[in-house]
């Protein structure tokens, strides 16, 4: 007899991993309860799950809260043996918790107990890091520190960017739901505790925290672009006190030009190479809204005036500091987009 799955997600993995609920011979899908069409609107990365729902003939149900006491009333009418929870960036309160016959499971994009916390794959990205992975869990009370079911690796590759790492994130997360399913829906899944002591905790990022600091290393300046790119917000800079967006970057060489942190020291069609400390880097895509992915770097220039010798603005350091995650935040100004 299959178990009874109600199924939450919103963002990234959420999709295939539905999909694997939907497909496991050993599961019937309940419901599915996602974020309002509001909130998916002012949310980065979020997925459309109406259309898996409808074909699998089950309800769709919106709740931006679904610990609300009309969110865990509209569980619980599904007696669900098992909540999946993934793509999912609140926590699921004591009452959902105790709520399904055999538990709540979910996801973290790290391999846990490291990097607890918000934003996994954007700080792996931002530090560098050649590895990450992604967790499945018994939740629990406490930030992703409940038992752990299966864990899978992921290498960061130097030209990754958030999205391609997160579809790498999103596979392993539904393969991880096909191996493992009928084992949880039967309350026998094999989990083990997480050793408190190795784990940190990432800090929450913020669009604001994007600013750029050039007066960085060269890769440590494309990390910073490609780990806050679509579906994110963005990476950011700015020329003459304007806002301008920086989408892509190629991964530097050591023969790439020098100059002051900041300058634009060549436009081209391949697009704007900018000095960082020690080096440079040529920004591919900037400019523009995330949905257009920013203009080329010649197009950009021209649009915008932009000669060689001109120079972004540097950040006020202390600015730069709170958005590597240092100290906290201090006063931000806002300036418009270009």
């Amino acid at each position: 007899m299959a178990g009874r799955v109600v199924f939450i997600g919103a963002v990234h993995e959420a999709l295939p991993a539905l999909e694997a609920v939907v497909q496991h011979p050993d599961a019937e899908l309940a419901a599915v309860v996602t974020i309002s069409e509001a909130a998916a609107a002012g949310a980065s990365g979020v997925v459309d799950l109406a259309g898996v729902a409808a074909a699998a003939g089950v309800p769709l149900l919106r709740h931006d809260d679904v610990n609300s006491p009309a969110g865990v009333d509209a569980v619980a009418s599904y007696r669900p043996d098992l909540l999946v929870v993934v793509g999912w960036s609140r926590l699921i309160g004591a009452e959902l918790l105790a709520l399904p016959t055999h538990g709540v499971i979910g996801f973290h994009a790290s391999l846990l107990p490291r990097h607890r916390g918000r934003a996994p794959v954007n700080w792996s990205l931002i530090r560098g890091e050649t590895e990450t992975g992604n967790t499945m869990m018994l939740l629990s009370a406490g930030v992703d520190a409940g038992l752990i079911v299966d864990q899978r690796r992921i290498p960061l590759y130097v030209d990754d960017t958030c999205a391609t790492v997160y579809e790498r994130v999103a596979a392993s997360g539904a393969e991880m739901l096909r191996d493992n399913l009928g084992a949880l829906l039967r309350g026998a899944a094999a989990a083990r505790r997480q050793d408190d002591e190795l784990a940190d905790y990432l800090p929450k990022r913020t669009a604001e925290m994007g600013v750029t600091d050039w007066d960085r290393p060269p890769m440590e300046v494309h990390n910073w672009v490609r780990a806050l790119t679509r579906p994110y917000p963005g990476a950011f800079t700015s020329l003459r006190g304007e806002r301008v967006h920086l989408w892509r970057t190629e991964p530097p060489t050591i023969t790439d030009l020098a100059g002051l942190p900041g300058e634009i020291l060549g436009v081209d069609d391949r697009g704007v190479r900018v000095a960082t400390r020690g080096g440079s880097v040529l920004v591919t895509h900037l400019g523009g809204v995330p949905e257009a992915g920013g203009s080329t770097g010649r197009a950009w220039a021209a649009a915008h005036g932009v000669v060689v010798g001109d120079r972004f603005d540097a950040p006020d350091p202390a600015v730069a500091r709170w958005a590597l995650g240092e100290g906290e935040k201090p006063p931000v100004i806002v300036t418009a987009g270009a």
